[in-house]
């Protein structure tokens, strides 16, 4: 596995599992709750210790209490959680500090990792508020890293007014179809480390050429497109509910694209 370090020098698994559809019927992300999630278990086997988990996902308890009765111990892991944007998180401090409380009572630690906002919060007052929480807890240890998700330019703008710790990350879509250059070259300039949900996507004709830039390698056009992107220097989260997909997604470290190949990808 390979590292990146965040601006404030905490270290990150540069790929982790996405946990969206663990633990949910038919894998579907509006699902109900099975209580039973085997796909954070065999992801625990192959090797993933950065986990991505949200409040909004609705798993955050079964997801805490996997990791909490494996054996990989607390230091090895690397627990993300967010947020949401939404009125009953954000109104007050009080109702933030209750759900990073409750975050951390759901996956029984006495520090997260990573805390992000999920999505920005359009009042301004109110991201203020929430961010002062944020820093409280990182302050405090309760939190080693904080940051945002989906926030473009200008909320990141916004931020920066009265924020006194620079978010470690902003997580938002990069891949094919979404590709947010722009977005990411910002980040990337403010050493704000990328993380990219949905790194799979790809159209059928894209697919076929990371196919077969993949054979030289001996490995599949998936493999390819996330070598691709941490090669630059992206956190990326893919997510299966499959043992051999899982490890698959991990094993990227026994080769690395020629310039000859990025070029081809960054065509599609």
């Amino acid at each position: 596995m390979e590292y990146i370090t965040l601006n404030n020098g905490i270290k990150m698994q540069i790929v982790g599992t996405g946990t969206n559809t663990y633990g949910k019927e038919n894998k579907d992300y509006n699902g109900a709750l099975t209580n039973e999630i085997p796909e954070l278990g065999t992801a625990l086997e192959s090797g993933y210790r950065s986990i991505d988990a949200a409040i909004s996902y609705r798993n955050e308890e079964l997801v805490g209490g996997i990791l909490a009765e494996s054996s990989v111990p607390r230091e090895e892991l690397f627990i993300t959680t967010k947020i949401p944007a939404r009125e009953e998180y954000v109104s007050s401090k009080e109702s933030t500090r209750a759900a990073i409380d409750n975050s951390l009572k759901n996956f029984q630690t006495d520090y997260l990792d990573l805390l992000l906002i999920h999505a920005p919060i359009e009042d301004k007052e109110q991201l203020k508020n929430t961010w002062e929480v944020f820093e409280e807890y990182y302050e405090a240890g309760k939190l080693k890293a904080i940051g945002v998700s989906n926030f473009r330019k200008n909320h990141l703008d916004e931020l920066k007014e009265f924020a006194k710790v620079k978010p470690a990350v902003n997580q938002i879509q990069i891949n094919l179809k979404e590709k947010n250059e722009d977005l990411l070259a910002l980040l990337q300039d403010e050493g704000i480390t990328p993380v990219a949900w949905g790194p799979m996507k790809t159209e059928a004709h894209q697919q076929e050429v990371l196919d077969e830039i993949g054979k030289a390698y001996d490995k599949s056009g998936a493999q390819v497109l996330l070598k691709y992107q941490i090669q630059r220097g992206v956190v990326v989260i893919p997510k299966s509910h499959n043992r051999l997909n899982q490890a698959a997604n991990l094993d990227l470290f026994d080769f690395e694209l020629t310039a000859a190949d990025v070029e081809k990808i960054e065509n599609l």
